[in-house]
């Protein structure tokens, strides 16, 4: 079975978006099938913003971020869902990866390269994206832009691979049988620690 660590992007702490009903589908799926799962939101998380990038090479992480920087050294697969906001992930999310992805966690020094080694290889992870345009588009006319950078300079830069990728477009138009139609394929992929 797998560990797996469940990564809530959405900004809103209330709940209630499809990103949060997305997840929870994957998370019960993943359960039911044995799996280990964790979940982190971050919207529910009082942290600071990174200002310097002395406080990011030297600065400790805040207290409040140690148990989710943990669960993501325990995964062995990450599943981060957000919605697509501005043409990118909102700023929230990003400001929650900049913490957590600390030298000395994320990647370590190897010669005089103090990004030299990654930290986090042998896992794997899923970006889950909600937008309110075609999926179509956002791929083929915008190349993904937001998702390709999550994927190769955070995940991959640290050493997730591989990182796929379930882009959800129309979100705030889908029809009951098109919404039904995602849960399923979480729940799939949920099982499968996909």
């Amino acid at each position: 079975m797998t560990r797996i660590l469940i990564l809530q992007g959405h900004p809103d702490p209330a709940g209630g978006h499809l990103c949060h009903g997305l997840a929870t589908a994957y998370a019960d799926a993943a359960r039911a099938a044995g799996h280990e799962v964790r979940e982190v939101n971050a919207a529910t998380l009082d942290f600071p913003l990174l200002r310097s990038q002395a406080e990011w090479e030297q600065g400790g992480l805040p207290p409040v971020l140690a148990s989710a920087q943990e669960s993501i050294g325990w995964c062995e697969h990450l599943v981060v869902f957000y919605p697509l906001w501005l043409g990118d992930m909102p700023a929230l999310l990003k400001a929650f990866l900049e913490q957590v992805a600390r030298p000395g966690f994320a990647f370590h020094q190897e010669g005089g390269n103090p990004l030299g080694k990654k930290g986090l290889t042998g896992r794997s992870a899923r970006i889950v994206v909600t937008m309110g345009m075609p999926a179509f588009v956002y791929r083929w006319y915008f190349r993904a832009h937001s998702v390709k950078s999550l994927e190769r300079n955070i995940l991959g830069f640290v050493g997730f691979a591989p990182v796929r990728a379930s882009l959800c477009g129309m979100a705030g138009k889908l029809k009951a049988d098109a919404a039904a139609a995602w849960m399923e394929r979480m729940r799939r992929l949920g099982a499968a620690a996909h």
